[in-house]
């Protein structure tokens, strides 16, 4: 059979893109639909637009650092309209980019919704479309609210588009998105609730990142509600009223659930073409990213796996290469660095003591101190780092880190672990002084051994 194209992409995000273009230039007639914008989540209202806001509430609180520099300034006012079209601005001169890559490379673009007829057919935005190959690279959406209330209630999209700055924010949920717009909107000026329904924020990182960074929110005037849930949200007069369960309230100006994201399979058609889902409503697939159906793949936060937008490209770039080239390019998802933009920024890349400690017996150092540029600042923030080391081989499992610049200096360090440095590697390298990062080559004391092996005897 005679088909359209070879590979047909739905969806214009980081990993759809990057296997397009790759597919494109190993020959493959390619084509891609997006229904929404280029760029997928992270252009538009994920990474990019909130590190951009998470660096406008940086300026804030570095004027007020200044003083302890020598600088004497009045206290300015912030002017949000002029962020978000600033924000909007950067944001269109990316997705440009995106269509730029994909015509350069030779690749047909859709601006339209692509949903399933059958196994090799697509209805796109109208037109009858087939395909020998098929990529699902649809991304997530946010979660809704289910209590009572949700309507006045915005999710992550909303916020990037807000009319004005609010006064007063209570937000539910302890993930990535609610402690980093928490640092956001307090450092804008905003009065902040966290609402979070476990112990501590970010749930799966280090518990020893967890608590300080607790600690960190707190001092910056975040008031934490842990282990608390939300019974519904009432409005009167442009007020909200937040109900939680022990009978308290909250008042606010703005409700904001950061609760998490689902993959965004609804109206695909999956069923159409017989491509499997998991329980949780994710795309099926194996290692290689095939779905059930032999000539269908998915790709990137659909399958719900590592919602990272690196490993969304990695997946595609090593599909298209598996599929049109002399075989896939590896990558180590095992050991993949990630990052938190809160106020400040977590880094770490590798096993947690808790996992390392599940497999044997591991060593752990810890470093906490207060940076250099507070000593004169006063301002009441400290930096933490952690090295996770097996013991038998010395290898180093995980390296975490919350403060200024973690997110730079950890993905240096994932290139040591990922090439499986062990601690005299750490410490027969020389620092640069006076940095943070050099702590990371001289922590010599053992700050505990934790582990399963030490426990039996």
């Amino acid at each position: 059979m005679t088909y359209d194209f070879d590979l047909f992409v739905i969806g214009g995000g980081s990993g759809g893109v990057r296997c397009a273009r790759i597919a494109s230039g190993l020959g493959a007639r390619v084509a891609v639909a997006e229904e929404r914008f280029w760029g997928g989540t992270c252009v538009n209202v994920g990474c990019v637009p909130k590190k951009l806001m998470v660096m406008a509430a940086e300026y804030g609180n570095a004027a007020g650092d200044a003083l302890g520099f020598g600088w004497i300034a009045p206290p300015g006012a912030h002017d949000w309209q002029a962020l978000i079209a600033a924000k909007n601005a950067e944001i269109g001169r990316l997705n440009g980019i995106y269509i730029k890559l994909l015509t350069g490379a030779g690749v047909t673009v859709f601006d339209a919704r692509a949903t399933f007829l059958d196994a090799h057919t697509l209805d796109v935005g109208g037109r009858r479309v087939t395909a020998e190959r098929i990529v699902i690279a649809t991304g997530g959406r946010p979660t809704a609210p289910p209590f009572p209330g949700a309507e006045h209630v915005i999710v992550s999209d909303d916020a990037f588009f807000l009319p004005e700055m609010p006064k007063r924010v209570a937000l539910f949920g302890g993930g990535y998105i609610a402690v980093e717009f928490a640092g956001i909107f307090r450092g804008l000026g905003a009065e902040v609730d966290l609402v979070m329904r476990q112990a501590l924020p970010l749930r799966g990182f280090d518990e020893d990142l967890r608590q300080a960074l607790a600690d960190e929110l707190t001092a910056s005037g975040i008031r934490l509600h842990p282990n608390a849930g939300v019974r519904g949200v009432t409005e009167a007069g442009g007020v909200k009223t937040v109900h939680l369960p022990d009978g308290g309230t909250i008042t606010a100006d703005l409700c904001f659930a950061a609760i998490g994201r689902s993959p965004y399979v609804a109206g695909l058609g999956l069923e159409q073409a017989g491509v499997a889902v998991t329980q949780a409503g994710a795309v099926a697939v194996d290692r290689g990213s095939a779905t059930n159906v032999g000539h269908i793949y998915a790709i990137g936060d659909v399958t719900d796996r590592l919602n990272l937008t690196p490993v969304a490209i990695a997946e595609g770039h090593s599909l298209a290469e598996a599929l049109y080239g002399n075989g896939p390019r590896h990558w180590d998802l095992d050991r993949v660095a990630t990052a938190v933009f809160s106020s400040p920024p977590i880094g770490t890349v590798g096993l947690t003591e808790a996992q390392a400690a599940a497999r044997g017996v591991t060593d752990i150092y810890v470093s906490r101190f207060t940076p250099m540029r507070h000593t004169l600042s006063k301002r009441t923030r400290k930096t933490v780092m952690k090295l996770v080391v097996d013991q038998a081989t010395q290898k180093v499992l995980g390296a975490h880190m919350l403060g200024e610049d973690a997110p730079e200096i950890i993905q240096g360090l994932s290139i040591a672990i990922n090439a499986g440095a062990t601690k005299a590697d750490f410490d027969r390298t020389v620092g640069i002084h006076p940095t943070a990062a050099e702590e990371f080559v001289t922590m010599r004391t053992r700050t505990r051994v934790v582990g399963e092996a030490l426990a039996a005897e």
